[in-house]
């Protein structure tokens, strides 16, 4: 294990991140809130920790090696989830503990959307802003952030790529690497800004617009308010919301693929999107009809404006409410938590099992049905007109494995923190598919569980976000061995 390199990166890392304390200052100068100073203090710790780790290492040049990767992106963001809570800590306007301001900012960087925060309405913009900003950062993964940047510094980024990028999607848009992160955050970016003004125009003020467009291009789900998308009851603001988590729920090479083509129709050539359209249908007419059949909802307007907004919310993971959820007939709120497991497209921000993964598992039951039927039959998986190869497949089936034993260990171990089993399945899926809200206590927030729950959440946020697998390696005895 080269740890020289290691430490000389997280210091990297460290320093540019630091630079992203620095906005909030800008906007408190703006709101006259005397939060400044808490981020200015935040910003010099960040950029001195980090400074101090790059300093001693500043001239190895050993290669960066897939084991070096892995322990660079789960350190990275353990440490940055860390120097993230001081502007929680350090804010007179919040009374948070550490486990708190751990909670919110590891949350946040994961773009899960939970939040242990009430009163958000009264709360200072810049803190405000912040929050908003980390989901932002999170939601392409600050580590492709930083492949793009690495090479000019000297450090090489292919195995940190690898290590953090979503699902089991690994495209490369371009030949160099560091163009390819070029291109994924030129469509963030364009994304985010189309997101802003699209907000604005349907009502939003500046601040709201450019917050909230922040988190739904990030698949995140923190708000401004605590009410969510539901404080501004506007049915302009909810369809602008729901195109936007659409179109973030999909590949990313995707998007620079029909960018490049410009042909939209080059979308529908795709076996994931297709299936992730089909999926999206289904679960809005089954939600929608339900709300009106029971009556919840008067009109079938009503129903499809709530359906549609809190399926398309729940399925890609986002999370935002524009009305309780919870409080819905007895199936629907556990039909959106079931959606959630599904999640977005692999390569996109959103978090889950990805649509990809459940496509191929399904067409390897279907496989292993007809060879029931027809044992000497050679039946071949293909996604888009390509067979796939085994090894992948062993991937997925493998991933699964993890995935399900996670989220079983996770849920037995809130349940020893005196939860109930309905409180703690719903937040081990909030938590491990990056979704955010749950039901029974932590339904609205999750101020009230207990904080050694909050931990256990937060490793279960972490784990999500970087696909089970990476953190798993870490924990592995095989991954320590010189």
């Amino acid at each position: 294990m080269q740890f020289s390199i290691v430490f000389k990166t997280i210091g990297l890392l460290l320093m540019v991140f630091s630079l992203t304390q620095l906005p909030p200052i800008v906007v408190d100068i703006i709101y006259h809130e005397n939060e400044a100073f808490s981020f200015a203090i935040a910003f010099a710790l960040t950029f001195i920790s980090g400074l101090l780790l790059y300093l001693p290492f500043r001239n190895s040049t050993k290669d960066f090696r897939i084991r070096e990767g892995i322990l660079v992106v789960v350190s990275f963001w353990l440490v940055l989830s860390l120097f993230a809570t001081a502007p929680f800590l350090l804010s007179e306007s919040l009374s948070m503990t550490f486990s708190d301001a751990f909670f919110e900012s590891m949350s946040g960087l994961t773009t899960t959307g939970a939040t242990v925060l009430l009163g958000l309405d009264d709360l200072p913009k810049a803190i405000l802003y912040y929050r908003q900003q980390l989901q932002w950062l999170g939601g392409m993964g600050i580590i492709v952030l930083a492949v793009a940047i690495l090479p000019m510094l000297g450090v090489g980024g292919m195995e940190l790529y690898h290590a953090e990028s979503s699902g089991i999607s690994k495209d490369r848009l371009t030949p160099k690497l560091t163009q390819t992160a070029k291109a994924l955050w030129k469509i963030y970016l364009s994304f985010t800004a189309i997101c802003a003004l699209a907000y604005y125009f349907a009502g939003m003020d500046v601040f709201d617009a450019i917050g909230h467009s922040f988190s739904t291009v990030a698949i995140g789900g923190f708000s401004t308010h605590d009410a969510s998308m539901g404080y501004f009851d506007s049915m302009a603001i909810e369809l602008v919301a729901v195109v936007f988590m659409f179109l973030a729920g999909i590949n990313f090479s995707l998007h620079f693929f029909v960018w490049r083509k410009k042909n939209v129709f080059a979308f529908f050539k795709d076996s994931e999107f297709k299936t992730y359209l089909l999926m999206l249908s289904m679960l809005i007419v089954i939600v929608s009809v339900y709300l009106f059949n029971s009556g919840y909802y008067q009109t079938l307007e009503e129903a499809l404006r709530y359906g549609i907004f809190q399926s398309v919310s729940m399925a890609t993971t986002t999370g935002f409410a524009s009305s309780n959820f919870s409080l819905w007939p007895l199936i629907l709120p556990v039909i959106l938590i079931f959606s959630s497991f599904v999640g977005a497209c692999a390569g996109s921000t959103g978090g889950g099992i990805k649509v990809v993964r459940i496509l191929l598992m399904f067409k390897l039951a279907m496989k292993e049905i007809k060879k029931f039927i027809h044992p000497n039959a050679q039946i071949n998986i293909k996604l888009n007109r390509r067979s796939v190869a085994q090894s992948t497949l062993v991937s997925v089936w493998g991933f699964f494995s993890l995935y399900v034993i996670a989220f079983v260990f996770i849920m037995i171990a809130l349940m020893f923190t005196g939860m109930d089993q309905v409180t703690s399945f719903s937040a081990t899926a909030a938590s491990i598919n990056n979704l955010g809200p749950g039901l029974g206590e932590v339904a609205q927030n999750y101020g009230s569980i207990s904080e050694s729950a909050k931990w256990i959440l937060s490793f279960s946020m972490l784990l999500g976000r970087l696909e089970i697998l990476t953190l798993m390696a870490l924990l592995h005895k095989a991954f320590w061995r010189f």
